[in-house]
Parts: structure tokens; sequence; C-alpha cells
């Protein structure tokens, strides 16, 4: 049964028998082929079942709009046929989200993830379960343990290969232990396109191959490639990143060479990246894709050179596993059957081991997790390609504790949504917080120089061809107003800056408060983390009104399926 008609239950009635049916019809998913994959990817280290919002704007430019990923709302339903009003809906989009998130509960959470994939193996001899990235970093505790709690979960899971990004912002050191002593013998960590700065040595396994039901498969592993750009260079400063398409032809090749008779490419470039790279690389049956943390119900398929590729992305939070079915037949790919499946908790029990192994790592921090620094009157939420309502309130606090009259933010795609009436936990804070570079700064600029910061991420988010796109969502902005035009040239996507009415002066020095530099000239200086400064505001003021978002003006947006 399709997961449309399994999810085709309206809000009023999914409760129950009702429960209970749709559970059944959306999780027995019939066995297809001969070859299969599991796939999560973007989980940042979120154990729990939560709330994680779907953004309303979304932009596609030149030949990436109205294309998936860049589809919201009614346009992504209409896109996929999937029907309004449905859990389905309320998985792949913002709509209605308050009301749906509350009758149709959490979604994700490790323990009930497991009960799925389980499931899904135990009618899929040999089926790998494929980790795209950034796994180890998103919550408080593992940052506090340096990710080992998620490595724990993750072998508990059943994890058999695994890429990543956020991963290296623990250090190459902790990245190549975790690798080489709690990896070693169960998990492959793949990445074809890191090597060392000196030589140019491989850091990782670009590619493994096993035997699955007698057909030889290679799975190939793209880390995020602009890892030193995105995240500080001093954490990784002997290793070289990169999209290296020649490179990954030969690994390609050389995989086919060897016997497999279908090739994965386990990703983190982001969607955009994925596409593109799958025009121009032969060889590749399916890219599993990660990083830009979109739900896309089905694969893109994308013509070659060498035949055919499906480019899919898989979410982010744990909110989705997708399942991917090959038929190989002699030597080759001859059919396939894809679906991304959203993980609700309340429809799948939790696997009791999983569920104590996560008690028991969480144990020693909750009290401090369970601290209430706030209550929230309107809804939070993070993910957006300008700004969402959990960013307005950092913004509000930067600049309300360094007394400044402007403040940036980071365009992180990761962070867990909050509904109205629900107390901001400390827990809660360092979802939207927890990283290794949490310093905050105050920084004298000139207007120019905030322009030129601005047209730079632009230049970066709205660059028409992908392999210039380093990833992350629209720098956040408090305290300015600008005009953003998307489709502009190279240095003219941001004009009419002003604060509080008044033209933006470009030799006028201005106080900028920010959070998460990238530099280790910053590191150096210090700074208080950004969630003691945040944790201190919330305490203040121990009740959050409604939040009016700060967002630019557009231009030449009109009509574009990304924007809701």
């Amino acid at each position: 049964m399709g997961m449309a008609a399994a999810c085709g239950l309206p809000l009023a009635h999914f409760s129950g028998r009702a429960q209970a049916q749709a559970a059944a019809r959306l999780y027995d998913l019939p066995r297809f082929g001969n070859v299969h994959f599991l796939h999560f990817t973007d989980c940042h280290a979120q154990l729990l079942p939560l709330r994680f919002r779907e953004p309303n704007v979304n932009l596609g430019v030149a030949g990436m709009s109205g294309r998936p990923p860049h589809l919201v709302g009614e346009a992504l339903l209409r896109h996929f046929g999937i029907k309004a009003g449905t859990a389905e809906a309320h998985a792949f989009t913002f709509l209605d989200f308050e009301p749906a998130a509350r009758t149709y509960g959490k979604v994700g959470g490790f323990a009930h993830l497991a009960t799925l994939v389980k499931q899904l193996k135990a009618d899929r001899p040999g089926a790998l379960l494929l980790d795209g990235g950034d796994t180890w970093q998103g919550s408080a505790t593992a940052l506090w343990t340096q990710g080992q709690d998620m490595v724990d979960a993750c072998k508990l899971l059943g994890v058999d290969v695994m890429t990543g990004h956020w991963e290296f912002t623990l250090g190459a050191a902790r990245v190549k232990q975790i690798v080489d002593r709690d990896f070693k013998g169960r998990i492959d960590f793949l990445a074809q396109n890191i090597k060392t700065a000196d030589f140019g040595d491989a850091v990782f396994p670009p590619y493994v191959i096993k035997n699955m039901n007698g057909v030889p498969v290679a799975i190939v592993g793209q880390a995020f490639p602009y890892t030193p750009i995105a995240n500080p260079r001093y954490m990784i400063p002997d290793w070289s990143f990169g999209i290296q398409e020649e490179t990954l032809q030969k690994t390609v090749d050389e995989a086919r060479a060897k016997g497999a008779q279908a090739v994965i490419l386990l990703s983190h470039n982001g969607m955009d990246v994925d596409l593109k790279l799958a025009t121009r690389v032969r060889g590749i049956d399916a890219i599993l894709g990660g990083h830009t943390h979109d739900g896309v119900p089905a694969p893109t398929i994308v013509s070659n050179a060498g035949g055919k590729t499906l480019v899919t992305n898989a979410g982010s939070n744990g909110k989705f596993l997708g399942v991917l079915d090959f038929e190989v037949k002699s030597g080759k790919l001859a059919d396939f059957r894809y679906k991304l499946l959203p993980v609700f908790a309340n429809l799948l029990p939790a696997d009791p081991e999983m569920e104590a192994l996560i008690r028991k790592a969480r144990a020693p921090y909750a009290e401090k997790l369970g601290e209430k620094l706030a209550l929230t009157e309107g809804l939070l939420y993070r993910r957006g390609s300008f700004n969402g309502t959990f960013d307005q309130l950092i913004l509000e606090g930067l600049m309300a504790e360094k007394d400044t009259p402007i403040a940036f933010s980071p365009g992180f795609r990761w962070g867990t949504s909050m509904l109205p009436g629900e107390p901001i936990l400390m827990e809660h804070l360092l979802d939207q917080t927890a990283i290794t570079y949490p310093y905050t700064t105050v920084t004298e600029m000139t207007g120019e120089t905030v322009k030129i910061i601005l047209e730079d991420v632009g230049y970066n988010l709205f660059n028409p061809d992908p392999y210039y796109q380093q990833g992350g969502d629209m720098v956040r902005v408090g305290g300015l107003r600008y005009t953003c035009d998307p489709n502009g040239k190279s240095g003219a996507r941001i004009s009419g800056m002003s604060i509080k009415g008044k033209p933006l002066e470009a030799a006028k020095i201005y106080k900028v408060a920010g959070w998460a530099p990238v530099s280790a000239e910053a590191k150096a200086r210090g700074g208080e983390p950004i969630w003691d400064l945040m944790a201190r505001y919330l305490r203040s003021r121990k009740l959050i009104k409604p939040l009016q978002l700060e967002l630019p003006r557009l231009k030449g947006m009109q009509g574009n399926d990304g924007l809701a």
C-alpha cells in the first residue's frame, strides 16, 4: 500500500484503532528485490523523540528553482501527490504544524527508530544500515561526552557504514579514536574525498564492497566537501576535503572493476550538489544524500553518460528512515523501490535495549538538562532560508546581553522545535547551540563590512552553481532591515540596509554581536559560550512572548515554490 494511502487519515482520527491501523499500513513495507539499504542522516544527536518543523522558506534559484528539494508546503504536496491534512503532509511540510504536532505526537527517537530498523531488516536479508553523518553533534549529551553517547547508540542500532561532517568538529584526533577503536570491525567509516593535506593520502577508506544475497555491492563515502570553510579549520588542520569529481569517478570505476554490481554513494554533499554530481559521474546507481535536511518523499532520476542515477535526501533529526530496494539481475540494476518513512514515535514501540542505553547515557546529566529557563508562549523553530523563531530569540538575547544594535547568528539547519505553552529547558537551549566553538563575540564593523558579510553568505547560499554552495542557510540578522535579491549578481544581492528606519552608513562603525566564530584567533580570545548568555537571558525574562521574525524584503521571488 502506498504511503499516501497509509497516512491518509485526517487529523481528528489519528488515535486508538486508527492509530494501530495506520502503523500497520505505514510500516508494513513489502520486500522487493535482492539488495536492500536503510538510510538515515543528520540526526544531530537527538536520541529522544522530538518535534521538528519543516521550512516554509527553502529557496531555489536558477536551475534549482521549482524542483526538489526547493518545494515547501502545498507545492511539495502537489509535486509528490500527498493529500493535505494527513500524517504524511505533517511529516514533510510545515502546514498546520502546531495542531498536527499535537495530534500526531513526536517524531524520531533512537528507541523507536531501532524498532523500525529491526522490523525492516527482519524482512530484508543482508540489508545494510547507512548513516549519512551529522550524528555525533547537536545535543548537550553529545557535546559533553564528545559524541560517545551517539557512538554507543549507533553501534546498538546496527549501523554498517557511515560518512561525516559535524563529526569533524570534535577534532581529528577524536574522530580517528572513534573510528579506530569503537568502530573497528563493526562500522565502516568512509570518505573518498578526505586526503592528507601534505601528500594527498587517503585518511579513511574511500569505499567498501559487501556481498548481499550473492550480489557484490559497493558503498562509497562522500564527506561534506566544505568542512574546513563552514567549520573551524584548526580542528582538522592536516586534512583536505572538496568534491573531487575525478577521484570519485576513479573510485566508482575501481569498485565496478572489482565486481560491484550495484554502487551507492553515501553523501553529505547536500541535494543540489548531488543532483549536479549525478550528471557528471557515471556508474553510481543511487546517491543517498544528506546535509541539507530535506525530507524528499521520492528520488529524482538523473541521466548521465553511464545511464541513470537516483538522488535522494532523507531529512534530519531522526524523523525519517529511507528504504531503498534494488532488483539486480545479470550484474546490473533492473528495478528499484524507494520509500522515505516518517518515524512517528507513538506508532512504533520503543526498543527496550535501546531505551535502556539512552536512559543510562542521560542519567548523569538529568538535573542540568531539566532546568526550566523560561516558558514560551509562541512556536519556536529554526529551519528556513532566512530566519526561525528560535534564531530570533537568540538574536534578541545577543543584542540585549551584549548591548549592541546588530546581531548575527549562524544559519544552522539543526535545532528542535517547541510548541506554545512548553517550558524552555536547558536541554532545548543546547539543542540549538551545542557546538565545540560556542564563543560569543562583539565586533566593531563598518556598514560596508556588514554588507560584505551578507553578500558573501548570499553568494554561498544563492549561487547558481551548486558546487559553490558551502552549506547552511542565510546568516540570521537582528536589528538590521535589508532587501535581498537571490537572483542578483555577486555583490549586488543586498541593498536597502537600515537600523531603526535610518540607512546603514558605509563608513560608520557599528557594534555587532555574534557567536560560533570559525577563526583560531576567536578561539584564542575565548568568549562566553552562547548557552551561558542565553540561559541568563531566558532566566531573566521567564516568559517568552510570540516573536516577530526579522526577515529581509525579497526581490524576484514571486511564484517561487520554495516560498510559502
